[in-house]
C-alpha cells in the first residue's frame, strides 16, 4: 500500500442499530415538506447581482448572425474538453457559447477565499500531461485551476472558438432547415447543425428562500460572485481586510463554506455560522508537489492515477493495488483493503462487499466524530458540528483550520437544524430562536441549482425539440436515452454530465469520454453526408432497460440521507443528481461506447441526408 490505513475505532465498539436510529432523527428535523421549493432562482433586486459578471467588464457588441456546424453551450472543462475531441475528429466549424467572460466554468466565477479543488487535483485538473503542466499541490488553489482552463484554452487554440458574456435563452429545432436555431441574450440569431448541452453541474447559483430575505437592507451575495471590493483582499490574496469593523453571517456548512470559515473568523469583528446540517471535515495535510516524484513519472501516468482514484472512491481496489491518493475519498476502500490482505483476499458478491463496506463506513464517521471534540473547546458546538448520516451522503470536506476557526471569541455557530433553516431575516439581521442578530452582511453558501429540475440546472427558458416538444416535459419522467448522450425527437442534440452514461470519480474524465464519442458520431454525420442525426424508439427503449436491468439501487441509501442536494432535499419522487449511471461501471461503458465505434455502423442511430429545402 502507499500509505497506511487511518486508526479507527474497532468494529465492535461500534453499535451500528443505535447509530443508524440517531442518524433517522437527525435526517428527520431537517426535511422541509416544500423540498427543492425552499429556493428560489435570481430575479427582481437579486438578479443584478447573480447575471452580472465582478470579474471582467462586459464589452457591447453587435448581435451574431452565425452558421455553424457544432454550438456547444458551455466554456468549462466540459465545454472545452468536447471542442478539443471536436477538434482531434477534424471537426473545426464550432463554437463555446458562455455566460462567463473567459474559459473555466466554475473556476471562473468562484474566487472566494480559500478555494481549492477538494479532490486530488493530478486527477482533476484535466490534460496535464498534453499541455505539460503540474498542480503546485495536491489540492490546488482556485485561482491557478482557472488559470490552467487559459492554459488548455491557449494550448489547444480554442479563444477564436468562444462568445463569452453571452447566455443562451431558448433552443428550437427548425425541421424545414434542419438547424437548432439558438437564441441569446445579446440578440444573437445562431444556427447550428448539432448542439452540444456542456453546463456542468456548479453551472447556477441557487438561493434559500428565507422568509424576509427581501426586507435585509445590508450587503448580500453569493459565494460564487464574491464581493471583494466590500470584504477587502481578492482572489489572488485574500486579506479581507474591510470586515474588521463588520459582522458578517454565513449561511451553508458546505464544502465552499468549509473554506471560506475560516478567512472570516480571521478578519470579520463577528462571524456567524448559519448551520443546518453539518459537512464531515477531516484533516487536508495539503503537501507541495514533491519534484522527486514527478521526475518519475511515466506517460501515461495521469489516466493511471485517475483510475486508481476511481477505484478507491467508487468501487474497490484490486488485489495488490495501492492507494496512491491516500484521502478521505479512498478511505473506506483502502482500509478495506488491509483486512481483505489479512484475509487473503476473501471472494465476496456485491451484496457481501456492501456489508462490509458499511460497517466500514460507521467506523470512519465515528472517527470523524471525534476529530471534533479532540478539536473544539466547547461541547455544545463541537456537538452541533458533528456529522450524523452516511458517508457520501454529504460531500466529504477536508480542512485543517475549519474547525479551529470555531474556538475563536468571535464565531459563533448557530443550529437552525430544529427549525429547519433560518427562520426569517429583518432590516437588520435575521432572527434564531425569537431572538434578532444584528449583522451587516450575509454571504450565501447555498449551493448551486444541482437538482432534478434541469429548467434551473441549466437555466435555458425552451428547449424544443421537433414538433415543439420540451425536453422537460420528454424527460419530465426520467431519461430517455442512448448511451446517455442522445434522444428521440431531439435531432443532432447531445447531453453531458449525469443522465445514462458512464460515471467516473473524476469529472474531467467523464467529460473527455462523452468528448470523444460526441466527436466521433459529428465527424461521422458530417462525413456521410448526414443532416440530421438521432436515436430510433427502439435503441433508445434498448438503452434504457439497459440502465434499468443493470441499475445499482442507491434510491434506499438516499432516501437514508439527511436532506441535501445528493438526494433531492429528500423528495420522494427522487431522481438522484448523478442521473442513472450505467451499473457495470465507467470503464466497462467506456469498453461499450469503443466497441460500438469500431463496428464503424452507427447502430441504433438513423441519419438522414436529405438536405433542406431552400426558401
Amino acid at each position: 500500500m502507499a500509505c497506511r490505513p487511518t486508526d479507527l475505532p474497532p468494529a465492535e465498539s461500534i453499535d451500528i442499530p443505535a447509530i443508524h436510529e440517531v442518524y433517522r432523527r437527525e435526517r428527520e428535523k431537517r426535511l422541509r415538506p416544500e423540498g427543492q421549493g425552499q429556493y428560489f432562482e435570481p430575479a427582481g433586486q437579486f438578479a443584478g447581482a447573480y447575471e452580472s459578471d465582478p470579474h471582467m467588464p462586459v464589452v457591447p457588441r453587435a448581435p451574431i448572425m452565425d452558421e455553424i456546424d457544432v454550438a456547444i453551450l458551455g466554456a468549462g472543462f466540459c465545454g472545452m474538453t468536447v471542442a478539443i475531441q471536436l477538434k482531434e475528429a477534424g471537426v473545426a466549424n464550432f463554437r463555446n457559447i458562455d455566460w462567463a467572460g473567459d474559459w473555466g466554468g466554475c473556476w471562473y466565477w468562484n474566487r472566494y477565499p480559500g478555494i481549492q479543488c477538494d479532490n486530488d487535483a493530478y486527477c482533476y485538473l484535466p490534460l496535464l500531461e498534453e499541455t505539460g503542466h503540474m498542480p503546485k499541490q495536491k489540492f490546488e488553489d482556485g485561482w491557478d485551476i482557472y488559470q490552467h482552463s487559459v492554459r488548455i484554452a491557449k494550448h489547444y487554440d480554442l479563444y477564436p472558438h468562444a462568445i463569452f458574456h453571452t447566455l443562451a435563452t431558448s433552443l428550437r429545432w427548425d425541421e424545414q432547415a434542419q438547424r437548432w436555431l439558438i437564441a441569446t441574450n445579446r440578440g444573437d440569431a445562431i444556427k447550428a447543425r448539432f448542439v452540444v448541452m456542456a453546463g456542468g453541474p456548479l453551472n447556477k447559483p441557487k438561493l434559500p428562500g428565507i422568509p424576509g430575505i427581501g426586507d435585509f437592507k445590508g450587503k448580500i451575495f453569493h459565494t460564487a460572485r464574491w464581493d471583494y471590493a466590500y470584504t477587502g483582499g481578492s482572489g489572488r490574496s485574500p486579506v479581507l481586510d474591510k470586515l474588521g469593523d463588520k459582522r458578517v453571517a454565513i449561511l451553508g456548512t458546505g464544502a465552499t463554506a468549509v473554506q471560506v470559515v475560516p478567512f472570516l473568523g480571521r478578519y470579520a469583528k463577528q462571524a456567524f455560522v448559519l448551520q443546518r446540517t453539518p459537512s464531515s471535515v477531516d484533516f487536508r495535510n495539503n503537501a507541495p508537489t514533491d519534484p522527486e516524484w514527478v521526475k518519475a513519472l511515466k506517460p501515461g501516468w495521469q489516466k493511471e492515477r485517475q483510475q486508481n482514484f476511481h477505484h478507491g472512491a467508487m468501487e474497490r481496489f484490486a488485489r495488490g493495488e495501492p492507494d496512491a491518493i491516500c484521502d478521505i475519498w479512498t478511505e473506506i476502500n483502502r482500509n478495506l483493503s488491509v483486512e481483505f490482505e489479512a484475509e487473503g483476499w476473501p471472494a465476496l458478491s456485491p451484496e457481501e462487499y456492501a456489508a462490509r463496506r458499511e460497517v466500514m463506513d460507521y467506523r470512519v464517521m465515528e472517527r470523524l466524530r471525534n476529530r471534533v471534540d479532540e478539536i473544539v473547546k466547547d461541547k455544545t458546538t463541537a456537538a452541533a458540528l458533528k456529522p450524523w448520516y452516511r458517508f457520501l451522503c454529504k460531500r466529504p470536506c477536508s480542512n485543517d483550520e475549519y474547525y479551529e476557526t470555531f474556538n475563536r471569541p468571535n464565531v459563533k455557530l448557530i443550529d437552525v437544524s430544529e427549525s429547519r433553516g433560518v427562520e426569517r431575516m429583518t432590516e437588520k439581521g435575521f432572527i434564531h430562536n425569537g431572538a434578532e442578530h444584528e449583522i451587516d452582511c450575509l454571504i450565501l453558501a447555498s449551493g448551486f441549482e444541482m437538482t432534478s429540475d434541469l429548467k434551473k440546472r441549466w437555466g435555458i427558458g425552451a428547449i424544443e425539440g421537433r414538433n415543439g416538444v420540451s425536453i422537460y416535459d420528454h424527460w419530465a419522467d426520467g431519461f430517455k436515452t442512448l448511451h446517455g448522450m442522445m434522444t428521440h425527437g431531439f435531432p443532432n442534440q447531445f447531453f453531458t454530465g449525469f443522465t445514462q452514461a458512464g460515471l467516473n470519480a473524476t469529472n474531467s474524465v467523464t467529460f473527455v469520454s462523452q468528448g470523444r464519442h460526441i466527436g466521433y458520431i459529428v465527424s461521422e454525420a458530417l462525413k456521410r453526408g448526414a443532416t440530421v442525426v438521432e436515436p430510433s424508439e427502439e435503441a433508445q427503449a434498448g438503452w434504457v432497460n439497459t440502465i434499468r436491468d443493470t441499475a445499482i439501487d442507491m434510491s434506499s441509501f438516499a432516501r437514508d440521507c439527511t436532506p441535501g442536494y445528493f438526494n433531492n432535499e429528500g423528495e420522494k419522487n427522487l431522481r438522484w443528481y448523478l442521473g442513472e449511471p450505467y451499473g457495470p461501471g465507467f470503464y466497462a461503458f467506456e469498453a461499450l461506447l469503443e466497441e460500438w465505434r469500431g463496428r464503424g455502423d452507427l447502430a441504433g442511430l438513423m441519419l438522414t441526408a436529405r438536405m433542406p429545402e431552400l426558401v
